[in-house]
């Protein structure tokens, strides 16, 4: 049980540290990053490079290893498709994330920083993903056998 769950607390927890030391639990700084017409504040673009440059570095070992080390196998995407409803989602964040200044991650973090603001945007945040499953995930159709 400590081999599954403590790697993903560790890294939630530096995760949010990050973005709280970098200043992306601000609302008012991620606005500014996506205000490239007015007071254009470059911050994000650097945390979100150095996200990638990470990333860059650990892909070039997954290919190189038998399994994850706290995993019995790898979740790697199988799909590369663009459908309408990846799409419509990624435009409903897009516009959320540009309204309220925070996405899922920098928002929970900000839970601990401002309690009141967050939990509004957590709030809205939990339903929305709860409307997401009311209306597509469906329970398969049972078949009858015999």
């Amino acid at each position: 049980m400590i081999r599954t769950h403590l790697p993903p607390l560790v890294s939630g927890t530096l995760f949010g540290a990050g973005l709280a030391f970098g200043g992306m639990t601000d609302p008012a700084r991620v606005r500014g990053f996506l205000d490239i017409f007015g007071d254009w504040d470059p911050t994000l673009a650097f945390v979100m490079g150095g996200a990638v440059i990470v990333m860059a570095i650990a892909w070039r070992f997954v290919p190189r290893m038998r399994h994850p080390l706290f995993a019995g196998e790898f979740a790697l995407p199988e799909r590369s498709d663009l459908t309408p409803r990846l799409i419509a989602g990624a435009t409903l964040f897009g516009i959320g994330w540009g309204m309220a200044g925070l996405c899922p991650g920098p928002g929970i973090a900000s839970l601990a920083i401002a309690p009141l603001e967050a939990s509004v945007f957590t709030a809205g945040l939990l339903g929305g993903l709860v409307l997401n499953r009311l209306a597509f995930d469906r329970p398969a159709k049972e078949t009858a056998h015999g």
